[in-house]
């Protein structure tokens, strides 16, 4: 049997993570470490340690690495405490492999502890460009940092092969959020309105925006062109959904929880779960924001999605993704050319098998074949 650690450490990833683990903990192969840090721990952001134990996923262990401050010396304080707190944890239960997704930038501190251990480390959504954002240097950190790829597209897996990684370690699989989508029963519109106390008969919209850590233009700059857009089309009911832990997210949801106290129509939450906001993204009459989720899982529901700024520039993005810069009259063009859009489905980033595909590659790797953690760096031919 092989022990297999998976880390989550927010909502969003946690989200995308199920498949995966429910898939991982019907193989009888596998022992599975569920551990749960960063944001699932706190209670502003949603306690949504809650929402994992909610769906019948025992967590073995809870690693608090947090920094109480929202600030970038914060955010390194607290790729320091994971580094700490993971490196007691991989040395105690010493596992045969570590599953992380995406970009976070506490990934650093763990998978640094990981390597230091000899844990080989499987990542997920490696390959990809988010140039507005700190966590584009993360996310290619970790690559190198880590034995087994799983990218969502080819593109993404060609370019992690340009880093230097073997194409034998390298596998585009598909998103997994393509298959939460693919593969959920969701409720209908009735059910969700109700849940979440959106007016049934006024079209409303999901709303997330996140920091930019690498635009000149302050997130402070930012959001305020986007709440200017919110308040002066007031015929929709926008539901805010609060900014990741990022430098800078506090203040984004202190404007949006004014806003949400001075406007009927707009409603702030810290999170839904998975099946909420899949829901509510596939009834909504757009998507609006700066979040990975209007790349991937909007398209796939058949939702129009407004990208703004440049967080996600460099992503692949499906034809129904309209990208806008953070100025007010051209955040309210972009609503007007989404409400008239017509919807249809793009599955641009898989298929909707993804857990199964990595399942039968973990297979080959940690039974058939031997881990060697000493990468020869693959060099491309150029003629």
């Amino acid at each position: 049997m092989k022990k297999i650690t998976v880390v989550t450490a927010a909502r969003s990833e946690y989200g995308i993570l199920k498949p995966l683990i429910s898939k991982l903990k019907q193989e009888s192969q596998f022992q599975v470490q569920l551990v749960a840090t960063g944001t699932h721990l706190v209670k502003k952001h949603g306690n949504t340690q809650e929402e994992i134990l909610q769906d019948g996923n025992e967590i073995y262990e809870k690693i608090p690495i947090l920094e109480s401050g929202n600030t970038s010396c914060d955010i390194s304080f607290t790729i320091a405490n994971a580094a700490k707190n993971f490196a007691l944890y991989f040395a105690k239960e010493k596992p045969d492999l570590l599953i992380v997704l995406g970009d976070r930038t506490e990934l650093l501190g763990i998978c640094s502890a990981a390597i230091n251990e000899r844990v080989p480390i499987a990542h997920l959504h490696g390959g990809e460009l988010t140039e507005g954002a700190v966590d584009d240097c993360v996310r290619h950190a970790v690559t190198k940092m880590s034995y087994l790829h799983f990218p969502s597209t080819e593109e993404y897996r060609r370019r992690i092969i340009q880093m230097g990684e073997h194409p034998e370690r390298v596998f585009a699989v598909g998103a997994l959020g393509i298959e939460n989508i693919l593969k959920t029963p969701l409720l209908d519109r009735k059910e969700i309105c109700e849940k979440l106390g959106i007016p049934f008969h006024q079209a409303y919209v999901m709303v997330t925006f996140h920091p930019v850590t690498l635009e000149n233009q302050t997130p402070i700059q930012q959001v305020k062109a986007l709440i200017q857009a919110i308040k002066q089309k007031e015929d929709y009911f926008y539901y805010v959904t609060k900014a990741n832990a990022d430098a800078g997210g506090d203040e984004i949801n202190q404007f949006f929880e004014k806003l949400a106290s001075q406007q009927k129509n707009v409603k702030l939450a810290a999170s839904l779960g998975t099946l909420k906001y899949l829901s509510a993204v596939k009834h909504s009459a757009f998507v609006l924001g700066n979040s990975s989720s209007g790349i991937i899982e909007a398209p796939a529901l058949g939702t129009p999605s407004i990208n703004i700024g440049d967080r996600q520039k460099g992503r692949i993005m499906p034809e129904t993704v309209i990208n806008c810069e953070p100025d007010k009259n051209l955040i309210l063009a972009a609503m007007e050319i989404a409400a008239h859009q017509q919807r249809y489905v793009s599955l641009r980033y898989g298929d909707g098998n993804t857990s199964d595909k990595i399942i039968v590659i973990l297979k080959k790797h940690l039974f058939r074949e031997k881990i060697d953690l000493k990468k020869t760096f693959y060099d491309i031919k150029i003629t």
